[in-house]
C-alpha cells in the first residue's frame, strides 16, 4: 500500500482511512477528484450514516424504542467505542467519520453515485457481544466504560504514523484480540470479509473507489482474491445475529415454574410457613438487586423503587424486565432535552456516561435487568437449598 491507497486492478482502487483524521479527509477529497469514479463504496451503513448527518436526532421515542427492544447494552457499546475514537480525535482536531461524511459530500456534488458496504452496526455488536465468553465481555467493559483515563491520555498517539505504518495497524489489531479475540473475529475479521463482499457485489458498475479504515485494507485485500461467488454468498450469513444459546431460555422459564412448583407443593401441603418463607425470599432478593442495580447507575430514587418493585413479579414473566421499567421512569422523571441528545452523541470522556441523562437512562435499564436477573438466580438457589438442602 502506498500512500494509503491500494489498486486491485484498473477499477478498484482502496483507500485506508482513520476516521479521526484531518489527513483522511483530504485524502478523500483528492482522490475523488483524480481517481473519476463512477461509484464511491463507503465502510457506512444506514444507521451511522444517520447519526453523522443528523448527529442531535435522538428523542425520546427512539429511547422508548431502545428500551422496549432490549438494545440499551448494544448502543450503550456503541456509544463507548465511539467515546474512545473521539478521545483520540480530540488530538487531530477531526471528528470521527469526518472522511466518510465528506466522500458522501464531495460524490453528491460532483454527481457521482455512492453505496453504503459496511454491516449495520447493531448486528455487528450483537454478534460480537453474544460470541464473547464473561470473561471477554468484562474486560471490554471494564476497558470501555472504567479504564483509567489519564493513563490513556497520556499515550503519545500519532495518526499520521497510524496511517503509514501498517505493521503498527496491525499491533492494533492483535491488541484487540488479546483482550477479546472472539470480538476481534467479527469486528475485524467478520468485516473485512462482509466489505470485500458487498465490493464484489457492486464490481459491474464501473470504476469504483473504496473508502474503508486503513486497518481493513489487508483483509479486504485478501478476501477480494476469493471467487466472487463465494465471497458474495457468505453476505447473507454475516448479516444475520447469531442464534441466542438456549440455556438464558431455559433458565427463564424454568425459574417461574419452579417458584409456581414450589408454591403449590406447600400449599398443597399446608406448610405455610415454608410458603411464607420462600415468597419472602423471592421478593426481597428480586427487590434489592434490582434496586441496588438501579442505584449502581446513579438512577432517580423513584427509579430505585419501581425497579424494586417490579422485579418479582416481572422475574416471573420473561417477556418483561424490570430494567424497563426503571429505565422508563428514569426518562419521565428527568426526561432529557435536546441537548442532552447532543451531548450524548459527543461524549469525550467515560465520565460523562455517568452524568448523561440519556446514557444514565441507558444504564439504569441495563443494569436493572441485571440485577434483576441476579436476584432471580440468588432467590431461586436460596429457596432450592432451603427446600431440599
Amino acid at each position: 500500500m502506498r500512500e494509503n491507497f491500494v489498486d486491485i486492478d484498473e477499477n478498484l482502487r482502496l483507500i485506508g482511512t482513520a476516521h479521526i483524521s484531518s489527513k483522511s479527509v483530504d485524502l478523500v477529497k483528492q482522490q475523488i477528484s483524480e481517481y473519476k469514479p463512477d461509484l464511491v463504496a463507503i465502510e457506512l451503513c444506514q444507521s451511522r450514516l444517520k447519526s453523522l448527518k443528523s448527529p442531535d436526532e435522538l428523542g425520546n421515542e427512539d429511547l422508548l424504542k431502545i428500551i422496549n427492544e432490549g438494545r440499551s447494552m448494544m448502543i450503550l457499546l456503541q456509544s463507548a467505542l465511539a467515546v474512545q475514537q473521539r478521545r483520540m480525535g480530540l488530538q487531530t482536531g477531526e471528528r470521527p467519520g469526518a472522511e466518510l461524511l465528506t466522500a458522501i459530500q464531495t460524490a453528491e456534488k460532483e454527481g457521482i453515485d455512492y453505496a453504503l458496504i459496511d454491516r449495520d452496526v447493531v448486528i455487528t455488536l450483537r454478534r460480537a457481544w453474544r460470541k464473547m465468553s464473561l470473561r471477554e465481555k468484562w474486560r471490554v467493559l471494564n476497558a470501555l466504560l472504567w479504564d483509567d483515563d489519564d493513563e490513556i491520555e497520556e499515550e503519545d498517539f500519532d495518526i499520521d504514523k497510524l496511517l503509514e505504518d501498517s505493521d503498527l495497524l496491525s499491533e492494533l489489531m492483535d491488541e484487540v484480540r488479546i483482550v477479546a479475540p472472539n470480538a476481534g473475529a467479527v469486528l475485524i475479521d467478520e468485516r473485512d470479509a462482509y466489505l470485500a463482499g458487498k465490493i464484489q457485489q457492486i464490481r459491474g458498475k464501473g470504476k469504483i473507489l473504496a473508502i474503508v479504515g486503513a486497518g481493513h485494507i489487508n483483509g479486504i485485500t485478501e478476501n477480494l482474491e476469493i471467487a466472487p461467488i463465494e465471497s458474495t454468498s457468505r453476505l447473507s450469513e454475516l448479516s444475520k445475529e447469531p442464534p441466542k444459546p438456549i440455556w438464558p431460555k431455559i433458565i427463564v422459564w424454568a425459574i417461574p415454574i419452579f417458584l409456581a412448583s414450589i408454591v403449590s407443593w406447600l400449599a398443597y401441603n399446608g406448610d405455610f410457613a415454608a410458603l411464607e418463607n420462600t415468597l419472602w425470599y423471592w421478593l426481597l432478593a428480586n427487590a434489592i438487586f434490582a434496586g441496588l442495580g438501579v442505584a449502581l447507575a446513579r438512577g432517580h430514587p423513584l427509579s430505585v423503587i419501581v425497579g424494586a418493585i417490579s422485579s418479582p413479579f416481572t422475574s416471573l414473566n420473561p417477556t418483561l424486565a424490570a430494567g424497563w421499567f426503571a429505565g422508563y421512569t428514569q426518562l419521565k422523571v428527568t426526561a432529557p432535552t435536546g441537548k442532552d441528545a447532543a451531548e450524548f452523541l459527543e461524549l469525550n470522556d467515560n465520565l460523562d456516561f455517568w452524568s448523561n441523562k440519556i446514557s444514565r437512562i441507558l444504564l439504569v435499564t441495563t443494569f436493572g435487568n441485571l440485577g434483576s436477573a441476579i436476584g432471580a438466580w440468588l432467590a431461586g438457589g436460596v429457596i432450592g437449598v432451603m427446600l431440599f438442602g
